[in-house]
């Protein structure tokens, strides 16, 4: 039976995963963001200048300011971009875009995206095997659901195709991280967790869930009957292979700069504090909240005369990346943030060790570091609601809680990036995509679970009444946004509007979904410890 599934995986994944690959392509002429001149400048500092040189070059703004092993992705591609245009490699060009260069650098996302397509598919036959007794129809099978919500992820295609990045790629080490440790093979797994750290560091995020879980499941060789964890089973062994590849990893890629005593260089660009508390346009998340709070606060402060007008500058709702002070509300710096994140973790780090219950404890306690950091961290970017939605797209097969969840947080998530793509032309692909996106996955998980109809008032299915209400809000949201503001000319004297507002409303949705998240899996965790959720 387990063939027969596997043999039903090759019949679909390949097909869609080329239906989609397609569809890339037709989006290289696509409008495409100012990342698109950070990469080309990334291209041109590793081609032109000595390694020593790479983490100093300055000549644009656009630095360096990802690990060293996105360096040398970065030059390895620049061993073909010169077969494009070598002009794109000169470190004076700014902001230059040839037609070539835009061919190469669209296409440069598309082919890395196979690392992310293979490690999908290695995911898929895990999940296969580890379900032999399945019959249903392609549509209803947990495989097909996440080859779905995986190769078409929205927030991966307009991150990656439209506005440029290379998030695919990553995500593709982040899944083939995951499957080894699925297939209990943790070294491997640690491994390639490792690699993805000195690739982009943002996966930090997650990185807590990462060592809880090896030191508790693979370190650690026994537990009590009550869950408890046996001291005196710390396999030292284990422990030492295990610290020997991270730091073989990490010595490979920060080998050279320690060397050349560039450290304190190197971290001063993956860690540039003076960014500000939230990016240009503010990640729907608790600071967010924070922010409009003590906005609203201090314009009716100003109206009833408790404020004066020179006390209530907002640098924040300017739109820039910056330092700002909150008039108001206390100005929150990197420690704080620091704190609330590490502290907002702690529960589900310590279920995990408590209550260790396989790979989706793992995957919970992940997502749940995602979620927290992505809440409460410092400048965080909206992109990284794709951190959250990735290891969420894992779980939406395993029980019908995280379903409920998946369906709500892709929605509002993928929602909240839509100002990232804010040009006329791309609007319908946009709404399209994520219309196809939210629909199809109803449909497939329709496929999976039976609605236990719970609810007596109309609803949408996996949703609450309030759910859904909150869902269908989108569309008088993105009709003001997007027409109704400009026609009662605000558009200049309130540009940032229609911004924060978007955000704001998302980080509402966000924030449900956090708690609801939150206290589903500890709740789970903590009664039935490594049994899995009963199918409805």
């Amino acid at each position: 039976m387990a063939a027969s599934t596997q043999t039903h995986l090759h019949l679909y994944f390949w097909p869609l995963a080329a239906a989609i690959t397609l569809f890339k392509l037709l989006l290289i002429p696509a409008y495409h963001s100012t990342d698109f001149e950070v990469h080309r400048n990334w291209l041109a500092i590793t081609n032109s200048l000595p390694i020593s040189k790479w983490y100093y070059e300055s000549t644009s703004e656009w630095t360096l300011d990802y690990p060293p092993f996105f360096g040398w992705l970065e030059f390895l591609l620049s061993q073909v971009a010169k077969l494009f245009d070598p002009q794109m490699l000169v470190l004076t060009n700014l902001n230059y875009e040839s037609q070539m260069t835009v061919v190469f650098q669209r296409m440069s996302v598309i082919m890395t995206d196979f690392v992310f397509i293979y490690a999908t598919k290695e995911y898929c036959i895990h999940l296969s095997r580890s379900r032999p007794k399945e019959t249903a129809s392609i549509l209803a099978q947990p495989s097909f659901a996440v080859t779905l919500f995986l190769l078409w992820n929205f927030g991966l295609l307009v991150v990656d195709h439209i506005h440029f990045q290379y998030n695919g790629f990553l995500t593709g080490i982040l899944l083939l991280s995951i499957t080894r440790i699925s297939q209990n093979r943790f070294l491997e797994g640690g491994f390639w967790f490792s690699v993805l750290l000195n690739f982009k560091h943002i996966y930090l995020y997650i990185a807590p869930a990462y060592f809880i879980y090896l030191l508790r499941c693979y370190c650690f060789t026994k537990s009590k009957a009550d869950g408890r964890v046996v001291w005196t089973s710390l396999s030292f062994g284990r422990l030492s292979a295990l610290g020997l590849i991270v730091i073989s990893v990490f010595a490979l890629s920060f080998g050279p700069f320690i060397y050349m005593n560039q450290i304190p260089q190197v971290l001063s660009r993956l860690f540039p504090f003076k960014r500000g508390l939230c990016h240009a346009y503010w990640a729907p998340n608790f600071w967010a909240l924070y922010n409009v709070i003590d906005k609203v606060a201090t314009v009716v402060g100003t109206k009833i005369g408790l404020l004066s007008v020179g006390s209530t500058t907002a640098a924040m709702t300017g739109g820039l990346v910056q330092e700002f002070q909150h008039t108001l509300l206390p100005s929150v710096p990197p420690l704080v943030t620091f704190v609330l994140t590490a502290v907002s973790m702690l529960p589900s780090l310590w279920h995990q060790w408590r209550y260790p219950s396989g790979v989706n404890g793992f995957l919970r306690c992940l997502t749940i570091c995602a979620f927290c950091s992505f809440m409460f961290g410092w400048h965080v970017h909206e992109k990284a609601i794709i951190l959250i939605t990735i290891p969420l797209s894992l779980l939406a097969v395993e029980g019908y809680r995280d379903a409920q969840v998946f369906l709500f947080l892709s929605t509002i998530g993928h929602y909240s990036l839509f100002p990232l793509i804010f040009k006329p032309a791309e609007a319908p692909i946009k709404v399209c995509l994520l219309l196809i996106s939210t629909f199809s996955s109803l449909i497939v998980l329709s496929g999976i679970y039976k609605d236990p109809k719970t609810y007596r008032l109309p609803h949408i299915a996996f949703l609450s009444p309030l759910e859904s209400i909150y869902i269908l809000g989108l569309l008088p949201l993105y009709f003001y946004c997007n027409l109704v503001h400009y026609l009662l000319g605000l558009g200049e004297k309130l540009a940032f509007f229609p911004l924060m507002l978007t955000s704001v409303y998302c980080a509402a949705g966000v924030s449900w979904a956090w708690l609801k998240f939150y206290y589903n899996s500890l709740k789970r965790e903590g009664k039935i410890h490594s049994q899995k959720d009963k199918r409805i």
